[in-house]
């Protein structure tokens, strides 16, 4: 009987130990996510600023209906525009769209191109109506990125900001 009692002590101590070490572990891993979560920027910076997302060409196939002009200014009394931001290539294809403006507000967006084929144009499926959504209730391209659509997302953005600096709003 005199050796079982050092053993499960033996034993205890041994869990003890690998318990503490798997919580250390666990402490470790949870701070460089965190860390990392911290000093990560959001996708469209970080997008915009590593020449993943650039303007699109005049090379490069947008839509396959002709590109409307950059501005186009309706005539109506209440000051509509109609105003076609830059095109963005976002590597799985290219991203633009349509602004409608009546007065300083944000009244429609459309798309003109979105990545299409395969996962791609599921994908732009997907984002598109949460992308449009967001944007015209934040009335701004301050927008938050949709999960699984970080490029596009980007080009989204970037895309409707530059149809609002063409604003002038």
């Amino acid at each position: 009987m005199s050796t079982a009692i050092p053993d499960r002590s033996r034993a205890r101590r041994r869990r003890v130990r690998r318990a503490a070490a798997f919580a250390g572990m666990l402490t470790t891993v949870a701070g460089v996510v965190g860390l990392r979560a911290t000093v990560t920027p959001r996708p469209h910076d970080a997008l915009a600023s590593s020449g993943l997302v650039t303007e699109a060409g005049p090379n490069v196939a947008t839509t396959p209906s002709p590109t409307p002009a950059p501005v186009a200014t309706g005539g109506t009394a209440q000051g509509k525009k109609v105003i076609v931001g830059e095109a963005y290539d976002v590597s799985y294809g290219v991203v633009q769209v349509k602004v409608t403006m009546t007065g300083p507000r944000i009244t429609d967006i459309s798309t003109l191109s979105l990545p299409q084929g395969g996962r791609s144009g599921d994908i732009s499926q997907f984002a598109e109506p949460q992308l449009r959504s967001e944007a015209l209730a934040a009335q701004s391209a301050h927008i938050d990125s949709v999960s699984g659509a970080s490029y596009t997302s980007a080009g989204y953005a970037m895309s409707l900001q530059s149809a609002l600096d063409r604003s002038g709003s």
